[in-house]
């Protein structure tokens, strides 16, 4: 102690020393092009408009870009885009290499660069997605593709006769497009109209068929003869040729509206059922991280498919899962997988800058979420059958309780009360046995 104390004591106060470090430095974010000059506005007209045999560029070589300040801004992107997103060296020297073959077959140096002709390049050698993603962060991204639902709509009408095909065309652009003009209508959502024109399209191809070359000559006649009894086709059906022809007349384009006042009833409503629980038993004990995660949200929390996929991050914190409309006392097995699951994610994607819970080896390279088709693959089943299941399971357990489904399971009231009606059926009222070894979601 003495000899400790022998060239005195220095005093500290709290909080008054602190360790300076130097700020961690972050990436820069790609430099947006059209700050040097790019992509310029004029363009270089062609005498021939030849396609380009990008199959024999990739054998022979492609030659170096025309200009090579564009070049050098653009690699500077990839490098400063493949940092930031965490992507691995042959990503990185893969776009690298796409682009610059794009550079070299521009007819116009430093003009944007088409999206077709970037799906090309996907077919011959490199994948397509990072590169549009590069370009459309630095502004050199001349977006031409068409919609898939016009490719989808041009093989759906194929064989109608003039005027038919116009006049379905224009309930198809109001669909998709919405009308400014009366009668004014909102753009539908791309699986609504899909839905509608497939509803449509067997009778449209019957009448064709029989010698109508014109929506004019269908009389109401023809509708409830070509309208089904009872049920969701009768209401699919009839839904979509009153949106058809109530258009026509508002267009002026028929004369009278033959589906007024035919009545086609609301869609059935499913009752829900017990879903056999071995196959969520072995996903909940899988050897796959992601899967035993998914498992645990939706086998005792009963989450949607869209709010597994819209998980962030920041949403899992001191034991519990934050949904914007309500707050989730995870149990402790959902706990212990999400656990086992961050591990592995942070192994298997150390730098992603994705902020979503869940990625795959797609999205840890971007930032969007993950697809429906990843969730259901992952888990091996439907996410939805399952939540229907734990639904029903809980309104049996409370003998239908409508207050603790709505604030369990987020649902209305009028969603609670088509579980509770179940409760009562003496077919669903005693669960099945393989539901019986669980508790409650």
């Amino acid at each position: 102690m003495l000899e400790a104390n022998r060239h005195g004591q220095q005093l500290f106060l709290v909080d008054t020393f602190r360790q300076t470090r130097p700020p961690r430095a972050r990436p820069a974010a790609p430099p947006r092009a059209s700050r040097r000059g790019y992509p310029v506005a004029h363009r270089q007209l062609v005498l021939f408009d030849l396609p380009r045999d990008l199959a024999a560029g990739q054998r022979r070589g492609f030659p170096d870009p025309p200009d090579p300040t564009l070049a050098a801004l653009l690699d500077q992107a990839v490098a400063d885009h493949a940092c930031t997103h965490g992507w691995s060296k042959q990503p990185r020297n893969n776009t690298r290499a796409a682009i610059r073959a794009l550079l070299s077959i521009q007819d116009t140096p430093g003009a944007p660069i088409k999206a077709s002709v970037v799906a090309e390049r996907d077919r011959v050698a490199f994948a397509a997605q990072p590169v549009l993603d590069v370009l459309t962060a630095t502004g050199m991204l001349n977006d031409d593709r068409e919609p898939a639902i016009l490719a989808w709509y041009d093989n759906q009408v194929a064989g109608l006769p003039e005027p038919m095909a116009t006049e379905v065309c224009t309930w198809f652009d109001v669909l998709r497009t919405g009308s400014t003009i009366p009668p004014r209508s909102r753009p539908r959502s791309p699986t609504t109209t899909r839905l509608r024109v497939r509803s449509a399209m067997p009778v449209l191809r019957a009448w064709a068929a029989a010698g109508h070359t014109s929506l004019r000559e269908i009389s109401r006649a023809d509708i409830t003869a070509a309208l089904p009894d009872s049920g969701s086709p009768l209401v699919l059906l009839g839904t979509a040729l009153r949106s058809l022809f109530r258009l026509l007349k508002a267009r002026k384009t028929i004369f009278v509206n033959p589906t007024a006042r035919i009545r086609t009833g609301s869609p059935e409503t499913r009752e829900p059922l017990p879903l056999e629980l071995t196959a969520l038993r072995q996903a909940l004990d899988a050897d796959d991280p992601a899967r035993a995660a998914l498992a645990a949200l939706v086998g005792f929390h009963a989450l949607r498919n869209a709010q597994l996929r819209g998980l962030q991050l920041t949403d899992v914190r001191d034991g519990r899962l934050h949904l914007p409309e309500r707050t989730i006392l995870l149990a402790p097995a959902a706990r212990t997988r999400l656990a086992a699951w961050l591990d592995h994610r942070s192994h298997r994607w150390p730098h992603t800058v994705n902020t979503y819970l869940f990625v795959d080896a797609y999205t840890a390279l971007r930032t969007g979420p993950t697809s429906n088709l990843w969730i259901n693959q992952a888990l091996g089943m439907s996410p939805q059958a399952i939540r229907e299941d734990r639904i029903l399971h809980e309104a049996i357990a409370t003998g239908g309780d409508i207050r603790r489904l709505c604030d369990l399971f987020g649902l209305s009231v009028t969603g609670a009360e088509r579980y509770t009606r179940t409760v009562h059926e003496p077919a669903l009222a005693e669960p099945s046995p393989s539901s019986r070894t669980r508790g409650h979601a």
